[in-house]
């Protein structure tokens, strides 16, 4: 496909989403922008949370990693849905009761303002690299399908990519993002049905065809029981993936900031329990769409794409859609759905970092009225340049799947809320508030270099995602230190 087709497609459905943006934002308020009114359907803001949850990184990410890693990332989404039910029965309902605009206020009627400030600082880290991390690979793909052809440098490409999401979230913040998660999500899901009746109707396989392919067997595997000692073992990935639910979801105040919206507890719930059960056969066939992607380049010849001298199987995806043999059909779709994917995400952590900053930092709801909005434009466009830097950086320092890269880096930001959270709801104790960040960054640096020991330091032990719980311990531990008698 043509580099002048894909920006043309790409700058139509940009302009969908300013239409959606125009409609949002008459007479946004900070109420608007922060909590959208309190308004929200719950029905549409479960749709658009799948989109949101999976992300460009699930879009591309997930099906090159079939190659390597088979099916065995469906033990971490069953870990998912476990996350899920906890957040929607326990956290939920303290997020309402309190009646907050940022989650970590909950910290600070608990512990503290310290306690408060801690809990701020990480999500704040945790979504500036989770975010980066996103829309460092969707420009990635334009970059190597797109601007490169046009001799133009990825720094370019990434302002682009952030001024697009910093128009159209800049009037109604999450007002505007509940709406075009919703139209995102329904792109991305359909790109996927596409796809697979594409590659499939390449090979000539009927619907069950592919099912039940021999050629389909050496990828599938997902359960992995032999030895509690593989990095992939079924309870290590299953307890990871729902303490990283519990965490970039429940503790994430991007996730939570549209649960919020939603006009009661109840709905709140509803639109969580009905999201999470969707979830796991969503990835489910994000992981059939890799394994049709690897058998069908095996078979007609295609490369995994080289960048920067080595391989880089989260484009393999791109260059078949694009670059292929499947006319212009399956082009048009993957487009859609890769900056639907991408979009879906990025947007809401613009404006979910823009709140916190906004909360947290700066105690914009004492400021007099007249400020607050001024405040929170310049809050929004410093969010939208940082994010430009550190994607940037990225691209010299990322060398493996993003994917992976994405959930290794939770398990060290997200465990000192994971701590924090665990021993306010579980616990009755109070704690010295003044000494609880030391005790979440003695937490962060000895998780890392428990999880960076060689394995034969640990009987062949290998860690995964479960370091995000060891994290989280470590944070409690290191609380029941410093309690107040």
């Amino acid at each position: 496909m043509e580099p002048i087709f894909i920006l043309l497609l790409v700058a139509a459905y940009f302009g969908v989403l300013l239409l959606i943006s125009y409609f949002t934002g008459k007479n946004a308020s900070n109420e608007t922008f922060f909590k959208a009114n309190k308004e929200s359907p719950w029905y549409i803001v479960a749709f658009g949370m799948v989109g949101a949850s999976l992300s460009g990184v699930t879009f591309i990410s997930v099906p090159g990693w079939v190659r390597d890693s088979q099916f065995s990332y469906m033990q971490v989404v069953l870990g998912y849905l476990a996350g899920y039910l906890v957040i929607t029965f326990i956290l939920l309902p303290i997020y309402y009761r309190l009646n907050v605009t940022s989650i970590y206020q909950y910290l600070q009627q608990r512990f503290g303002d310290v306690s408060y400030r801690t809990g701020a600082f990480f999500f704040f880290i945790s979504r500036v690299l989770g975010a980066s991390f996103r829309l460092f690979l969707v420009a990635t793909v334009l970059q190597y399908f797109v601007f490169d052809a046009w001799n133009i440098p990825f720094v370019v490409t990434v302002t682009i990519s952030i001024l697009l999401i910093w128009l159209y979230t800049a009037r109604a913040g999450i007002k505007t993002i509940v709406w075009t998660d919703t139209l995102q999500t329904l792109f991305m899901l359909g790109s996927v049905g596409v796809a697979i009746y594409f590659v499939s109707d390449e090979l000539n396989w009927g619907f069950m065809d592919f099912f039940t392919a021999p050629e389909l067997q050496p990828y599938t595997k997902t359960f992995f029981t032999d030895s509690v000692l593989n990095k992939n073992f079924f309870w290590k990935a299953f307890f990871g993936g729902m303490f990283i639910t519990i965490c970039m979801t429940g503790l994430d105040q991007d996730m939570m900031q549209k649960n919020l919206t939603c006009k009661n507890l109840w709905d709140a719930q509803k639109n969580m329990l009905s999201y999470s059960f969707v979830f796991v056969p969503v990835n489910l066939l994000f992981l059939f769409l890799g394994a049709l992607l690897f058998i069908y380049a095996e078979q007609t010849g295609i490369a995994v794409p080289i960048m920067d001298g080595s391989e880089k199987t989260d484009l393999l995806f791109p260059e078949i859609a694009l670059n292929g043999s499947m006319g212009v059909g399956l082009p048009v779709i993957f487009i859609l759905g890769l900056i639907a994917a991408a979009y879906s995400s990025a947007d809401s952590a613009l404006t979910s970092l823009t709140t916190s900053f906004c909360v947290d930092f700066l105690n914009i709801e004492k400021r007099q009225l007249s400020l607050q909005k001024g405040l929170r434009q310049r809050v929004h466009v410093g969010i939208s340049i940082l994010l430009i830097v550190v994607i940037i950086a990225f691209k010299y320092l990322l060398d493996s799947n993003v994917i992976d890269l994405l959930l290794t880096a939770a398990t060290y930001t997200y465990g000192p809320l994971l701590g924090l959270f665990t021993f306010g709801i579980f616990t009755k104790m109070q704690i010295k508030d003044r000494w609880v960040w030391i005790v979440a960054i003695l937490s962060v640096i000895i998780t890392y270099i428990i999880g960076n020991l060689p394995p034969s330091y640990l009987g062949g032990y290998v860690f995964n995602y479960e370091l995000l719980i060891l994290n989280g311990a470590l944070t409690f531990l290191g609380l029941v230190l410093i309690r107040r008698k």
